[in-house]
């Protein structure tokens, strides 16, 4: 299909400010992560282990399951994209969310911390293991799906989420350990800062490609549509099952459903994962509009769940 053989309009400056403020981003999360966040995993083991178990196996499962089903009527690279976006981690917005829909933000925090630093390995482990199996499943059907074919480097997976998300959280809460006050007094700039960076770029890279959207959009909105939409539901009836109070299952509902999809661009606009040469344009729409879309549904799911009260109960400061 021609979305795939698709390449954003994105240079290289636009690559590194990318990289640069998708570190920033996650660093102003950890100037908000406390040793607390951690031990409390085990202060709420039963929640907690569901809510990683829910994001970081039964999602990635559930999309597996998803794009095998449509294999016959989507692109080898959108599906491919939806994958990836499985197997990131959580999006850092993930905990205001949590806190507009009356969820535990305790165990938001807790969850954001464990998938910030449990991401860094199974993010990779993830991301090639479906994959590949993806892959082989869909070659296997098509022999010509993949020329030339995508080969899923672990190694190159796991040393760009290092750079860009784990040496920011060891730098930022250093930081946050060794200068505390500090810390208080920058940390809500730096979330700004590095939000508005964020959301500049989204508006540079739909600007540059506006033309591009407007003609494929078509074949990836209800995809990712259904694909969040399955993710959120399926976050809560897996807290359900497990009997865990309502207040968990939205949260776990959440999480589950807001995916770090700037994560999935970078690995995209990275050439040692993805050569120039391949044809991913199905993977970098689908990253590009679940980036929009998972605020839209995120936020409007919190909202039903608050009844359309647009104040958060709950927040870090309460939490820590």
């Amino acid at each position: 299909m021609e979305i795939d053989k698709v390449r954003l309009n994105f240079d290289k400056n636009g690559i590194y400010i990318l990289d640069i403020t998708i570190a920033l981003i996650m660093f102003g999360v950890a100037l908000e992560l406390k040793p607390d966040d951690f031990k409390r995993l085990f202060k709420q083991p039963k929640s907690a282990l569901v809510g990683i178990f829910s994001q970081f196996l039964f999602m990635p499962l559930l999309t597996f399951l998803l794009v095998f089903s449509l294999k016959s009527t989507i692109t080898p690279t959108i599906g491919l994209g939806m994958i990836l976006v499985a197997a990131c981690p959580g999006g850092n917005i993930s905990n205001f969310m949590s806190a507009l829909a009356r969820g535990n933000v305790a165990l938001s925090v807790s969850l954001t911390a464990f998938s910030s630093l449990g991401g860094l390995i199974l993010t990779p482990l993830n991301f090639t293991f479906w994959g590949n199996l993806y892959i082989r499943t869909y070659s296997g059907i098509d022999g010509s799906a993949f020329i030339p074919p995508i080969e899923i480097d672990l190694f190159s997976v796991f040393i760009t989420i290092v750079c860009i998300i784990g040496i920011p959280l060891f730098l930022g809460i250093l930081f946050n350990t060794k200068f505390p006050k500090t810390t208080e007094r920058i940390v809500v700039s730096v979330k700004r800062l590095s939000i508005l960076a964020f959301a500049a770029i989204v508006i540079v890279i739909f600007s540059a490609n506006f033309e591009h959207f407007v003609k494929f959009i078509k074949y990836i909105f209800f995809l990712v549509l259904v694909h969040n939409a399955l993710a959120l539901f399926m976050g809560y009836y897996v807290a359900k099952a497990f009997r865990l109070p309502k207040i968990d299952r939205k949260t776990i509902s959440i999480e589950t459903g807001i995916q770090n999809s700037a994560l999935a661009l970078v690995l995209l606009f990275n050439p040692v994962i993805f050569p120039q040469e391949l044809n991913i344009g199905g993977m970098a729409f689908i990253a590009a509009w679940w980036g929009v879309w998972h605020i839209i549904s995120g936020l409007s799911v919190a909202s039903f769940w608050s009844g359309f009260s647009l104040k958060p109960r709950g927040s870090y400061a309460e939490v820590k």
